[in-house]
């Protein structure tokens, strides 16, 4: 029995007769004789009447299915008998009542891959199409509670054919025997959930063989031993896995030169493999070199230069570099000079967006809707960030925060009108997630925000705008093909999603989460989402296999490897070695994917089509290839970072014959159309971010322009239609 449902058992009074289900026919031979079957041990006071035994559950090929009703109709009836019960201790008993009529697996079927993933405990899942095309489950748990879940289970969908396995809802929580109120077993909860998705990818493949539709190829994957050792599946996992164990030669190269010169470096998740397995070996002997999201990159800098740092490089996209040496400016290090590593524009499908006309429309489409505040996404250059405040007051967010932001404006605000941008599938995501909220109770709502519950969600749905034309080239890529095979494949695995990928991948992430299974957030949220579900692994210290999709840029590999293999080492030393391995999926659209070999690679300055001005640096093998079905594979723009442009760049500094200039990030001593700063006017949205960031709260400055549209912002306005008028009148006049 579990500790956990041990607690719930408290003594009851004797001359209270216990509460129990109606018995339910079942045909006889269906269940095991009693005397067969090896229960929980029990004590009880020996003055105390025997439990009667459990009524046995109705098959799904017992007369009730002859009768007519559908599988998803028992498993009601079954919940609706759970809540019937008086107590969670009565349905507690029940359950575990009904485990111990569930026979035991054979030791065969006990086996690595017939476990079932995202369970407290260990659960296995026999399954085979059988005669008459219905499905055979057979199901077991080292968890007395997890038993009884699958005791449901089996006992509703053995023997139904598989398209009446697929047309129970996961999601329906009048399915589950427990809902959501018995807390000693929310933790076990999760297993009827996993159970169920596992038994419906074994039908999805009973349907296809029936079919004789081929599976296809699974996607290509990396597998981190308990002994660190990284196993490629696919050649797009071999090439990314090439620079796992760097050269030694190439790591002591550039450390040497760091250490000489003080030059820091920070880099992005989305880097070339082979920069980034450099770069993290080189930290073990270098302190100044951090890989990050973008938010985290300028701080980074700022606290190199604080420790002596005389150069900073930037591996990443422009408008990185521009963050980076405009917050060094802002924090009086604008002696400390930051470098790019390309001499031609390394741009972002993203940053393009906002920069664009149609983003400028609807900036003055909000400019003329009071009270309203724009929230923009950091991936997006200085210069936008400051054209955006003088139209709309302006936030900056992150994919982690942006959530919450919204949230707090809405809620700190009355009336308020939010408009986000430029990412078109986060706004369609945010959205979505507000109108799911929208069904929750005001409980679950409060546990997101406080401040908020089903009408005031309701009520901002309205006043939610956002762009419709901007996206990431390779949060694109995960479209209907992918989501189409992850359902098909990969259902029971984890699911991991960045908060700018599709609508079908945000949900299926979505609907995972609630069973433990998912994650929608940053790369950073993606990161700790891995190492938290390993974590729970090596404390379990029993033989597992975690198999995540990454919803992400593949360059993420590289810190996921690292990470895990830290993890695993800390454990290493403390435990006995079990084996746990982590699967790591790379969800790769096929016409992402070029066919080349690394000798056959694209060359440096070759174009990809439908992609203007774009120039691709040589990449790994079977990889970087992009297609306008598809999206890409990997941020073409990202690998312009090379390992060779670090090391170039580092041995001509300190660049005292200025070779380096194009090379340098941009300095904003240009001003704004309305005469300011754009260093200073771009860095004020940043700066509210740091302030909600500190305080969970719009700053009292933000707010004031936003509720009362400042005296200046209002002269701005007034300004820009006076200049337009004077442009006008000089054309006329030419």
């Amino acid at each position: 029995m579990d500790t956990a449902a041990a607690s719930l058992f408290a003594p009851a009074a004797a001359a209270k007769p216990r509460h129990v289900l109606r018995p339910l026919h079942v045909p006889r031979g269906i269940l095991p004789p009693r005397s067969h079957t090896r229960g929980p041990l029990a004590v009880r006071c020996a003055h105390s009447r025997a439990p009667p035994p459990p009524p046995p559950l109705p098959r799904a090929d017992g007369p009730e299915a002859a009768a007519g009703a559908h599988p998803r109709l028992r498993l009601r009836r079954l919940a609706e008998e759970f809540r019937a019960l008086p107590s969670d201790a009565d349905r507690a008993r029940r359950l575990l009542s009904l485990a111990s009529a569930l026979p035991r697996l054979p030791e065969p079927d006990r086996a690595p891959g017939n476990r079932v993933m995202g369970c407290v405990a260990r659960v296995w899942l026999a399954a085979r199409c059988g005669g008459g095309g219905r499905m055979r489950f057979a199901a077991d748990s080292d968890s007395e509670l997890s038993r009884g879940y699958c005791a449901c289970l089996v006992a509703a969908l053995d023997g139904a054919t598989p398209e009446e396995v697929l047309a129970v809802d996961p999601a329906d929580p009048g399915l589950a025997p427990l809902g959501a109120g018995m807390a000693a077993a929310r933790s076990r909860a999760s297993t009827w959930h996993n159970v169920l998705v596992a038994m419906q990818k074994r039908a999805r493949a009973a349907i296809a063989a029936r079919e004789g539709r081929h599976p296809g190829e699974p996607f290509p994957s990396l597998v981190i031993a308990r002994d660190g050792v990284v196993r490629a599946h696919g050649s797009y996992a071999e090439a990314q896995a090439m620079f796992l164990s760097p050269d030694e030669s190439k790591i002591s190269e550039l450390v040497n030169i760091l250490m000489e010169k003080k030059i820091g470096v920070v880099a992005h998740f989305y880097m070339d493999p082979e920069v980034q397995g450099i770069l993290t070996a080189a930290k073990k002997q270098w302190p100044h070199i951090h890989i990050s999201d973008s938010l985290v990159m300028a701080d980074s800098a700022v606290k190199m230069a604080e420790a002596g740092c005389d150069y900073v490089t930037v591996l990443g996209v422009d408008f990185m570099s521009e963050n980076v040496r405009a917050i060094l400016d802002q924090a009086g290090f604008n002696k400390v000079g930051v470098y790019r590593m390309s001499s031609e524009q390394i741009g972002c499908s993203l940053a393009d967006a906002a920069s664009s006309s149609e983003y400028t429309d609807f900036l003055r489409e909000a400019s003329g809707s009071f009270p309203s505040l724009h929230v923009i996404y950091i991936n997006t250059s200085l210069e936008t960030k400051a054209h955006a405040h003088e139209l709309v007051p302006t936030i900056t967010c992150t994919s982690s925060n942006v959530v919450p932001t919204i949230l707090q404006a809405f809620a700190q605000i009355p009336d308020l009108n939010v408009w986000y941008g430029p990412d078109s599938y986060m706004g369609a995501n945010i959205a979505d997630l507000f109108q799911r909220m929208a069904t929750m109770s005001d409980e679950e709502i409060a546990k997101i925000h406080q401040d908020h519950n089903r009408k005031s969600i309701s009520s901002l749905l309205p006043r939610l705008h956002y762009y419709q034309d901007g996206n990431c080239m390779v949060h694109d890529m995960f479209g209907h093909e992918v989501v189409e095979k992850i359902k098909e494949q990969y259902c029971d695995a984890f699911l991991t999603a960045h908060f700018e990928v599709p609508g079908e991948m945000f949900s299926l992430a979505m609907e995972a989460k609630p069973r433990g299974m998912g994650v929608v957030g940053s790369t950073q949220n993606i990161l700790d989402f891995i190492k938290d579900h390993l974590k729970g692994a090596l404390d379990r210290n029993v033989d597992e296999h975690l198999q995540f999709v990454l919803g992400t840029e593949s360059g993420m590999i590289t810190s996921i490897v690292a990470a895990v293999r830290e993890l695993l080492d800390m454990y290493n030393s403390s435990q006995e070695r079990t084996n746990i391995e982590v699967e790591i999926v790379f969800p790769v659209s096929a016409d992402a994917v070029s066919k080349t070999s690394i000798n056959g690679s694209h060359h440096a300055g070759s174009s990809v089509a439908g992609l203007d001005n774009l120039t691709v640096v040589p990449g790994v093998s079977s990889g970087e290839g992009c297609s306008i079905n598809g999206g890409c594979a990997s941020c073409p723009y990202m690998k312009m970072n090379t390992l060779g442009s670090l090391l170039k760049i580092c041995r001509q500094l300190p660049d005292k014959d200025n070779k380096l200039s194009l090379y340098q990030a941009s300095r904003f001593n240009v001003k704004t159309p309305l005469g300011k700063s754009v260093a200073e006017v771009g860095c004020e949205p940043i700066l509210h971010m740091r302030h909600f960031q500190a305080t969970k709260r719009l700053s009292d400055k933000l707010v004031h322009q936003v509720v009362h549209g400042s005296a200046e912002l209002k002269s701005n306005r007034l300004k820009e239609r006076i200049l337009k008028l004077i442009k006008l009148n000089v054309a006329i006049v030419e």
